[in-house]
């Protein structure tokens, strides 16, 4: 795969996955230039038919303390937090499983970033937060992040509080799937790869799809857009059939990515 060469981030590819490295350090904080490449690489990899997954992680044992303060001005505002906002809107179109490699800080937009992933695993060094309140700001994504994944009270006493937990306390609240040693994160995460890597791509494509078109909709609603994806996306690909055959002849399937 050919890749652009970034300032601020690193790629590398290993076993159909992309591994995206925030290379800021020593704190990965994101200017609106680095939102930039973001966004950039993440339309770049929706389109490669070779990436079945994405991990985002931190370079120099920190993920990212979040984003530049020195560009979040009433003039640079609008900029930044539209580049910031448009890195989700890319990674809910992506159609790929993210999982974020979570290691040291994850405040601010970075903890927003790390906790917006599919999966997150979390190192024992790991520290969550969002501090915007004390600086005179909110942190916008974690106000409609964290109530999903916390409830409104947590989610609440978080954000406007400031505090900062640490990685055991994110996982028991939601906010990370696992925690492990430092040492073991990338082979946490490896060990989820392999396993969404054998089933069927575009069937974990489009129950993710399902995921997020019914995360936020009235039942009725999302009902209706899960069944819609189930009956004319999901039932009209071959691998479902191939699938079931499978079971019912107790054998292993055969996926065909179709």
């Amino acid at each position: 795969m050919a890749v652009k060469n970034y300032r601020y981030l690193k790629y590398e590819a290993k076993e159909l996955t992309a591994w995206v490295t925030l290379a800021r350090p020593p704190y990965n904080i994101m200017t609106i230039d680095m939102i930039v490449e973001m966004n950039d690489l993440f339309q770049w990899l929706a389109i490669q038919a070779d990436v079945k997954a994405i991990v985002l992680q931190g370079e120099d044992k920190i993920f990212s303390a979040g984003v530049d303060i020195s560009e979040h001005t009433a003039e640079k505002a609008y900029q930044m937090i539209d580049g910031f906002h448009e890195v989700f809107r890319n990674i809910v179109q992506m159609d790929k499983p993210v999982i974020a490699a979570v290691r040291g800080a994850a405040l601010g937009g970075g903890c927003e970033l790390a906790i917006f992933c599919d999966i997150v695993i979390a190192g024992e060094s790991a520290r969550f937060g969002q501090p915007e309140i004390k600086v005179g700001i909110f942190p916008t994504m974690a106000t409609i992040i964290f109530p999903r994944l916390v409830g409104r009270k947590r989610a609440t006493e978080l954000i406007l509080t400031g505090d900062i937990i640490d990685a055991r306390q994110a996982e028991r609240i939601g906010m990370v799937n696992r925690v492990v040693p430092d040492a073991e994160v990338d082979d946490a995460v490896m060990q989820i790869v392999r396993k969404l890597s054998e089933y069927s791509a575009p069937v974990i494509q489009i129950a993710r799809k399902a995921i997020y078109s019914a995360y936020d909709a009235e039942f009725p609603v999302a009902l209706q857009r899960v069944e819609d994806l189930y009956l004319n996306h999901l039932m009209s690909l071959e691998d479902p059939a191939e699938g079931l055959k499978a079971f019912i002849e107790k054998r292993k399937p055969v996926w065909k990515n179709r």
